[in-house]
């Protein structure tokens, strides 16, 4: 046999092997294994109450605000220009606060970010320890997030593991 002819055979042959490889793929539905766990419904059911009771919060001292310089307008004409400036200050720290709060609650960091740190990173580290596992046992070399991808256009229901996953997590579908 030619060197060429073996050459051509094992670039075939190791072409062959890789493309086998990287067909080892599957998708999940994050969306559907999290909807389908009561951790993640009770997590989100807390969240949800945490954050209107704070929203209520935040409004009734804009409303107090709000309440503050209307009396102001209709008082401006009997107020000296001492009871003015205090009545002006007075208003601004009260919207002052109001801001204060809402950022203290709803702020890049705050307390409902770390209440839902507190409450979802435990059931995503359940998740991702279950795709782990099913990836693991099935040979997968890369799991993709179905319900996150606007890039996939068309996938075979043959390759979602949703229920494989909610399975390992002790949910039954």
């Amino acid at each position: 046999m030619d060197i060429r002819k073996i050459f051509a055979v094992i670039v075939a042959m190791t072409a062959f092997a890789f493309s086998g490889m990287a067909q080892k793929f599957a998708l999940v539905d994050m969306e559907y294994v999290l909807g389908n766990m009561p951790s993640y419904e009770v997590a989100n059911n807390t969240l949800e109450q945490m954050s209107q009771r704070w929203q209520k919060e935040v409004e009734n001292i804009t409303r107090e605000a709000e309440t503050m310089y209307n009396n102001y307008k209709s008082q401006m004409p009997f107020l000296t220009d001492e009871q003015k400036k205090k009545s002006e200050a007075d208003i601004v720290a009260k919207e002052k606060e109001a801001v204060e709060l809402r950022n203290k609650y709803f702020g890049p960091e705050g307390e409902l970010y770390k209440k839902r740190q507190t409450l979802m990173k435990p059931i995503q580290e359940e998740v991702y320890n279950a795709v782990k596992k099913v990836s693991e046992e099935r040979g997968y070399m890369c799991i993709f997030d179905r319900a996150s991808s606007a890039d996939i256009i068309f996938a075979s229901p043959r390759i979602d593991i949703s229920n494989e996953v909610l399975a390992k997590l002790g949910y039954s579908k």
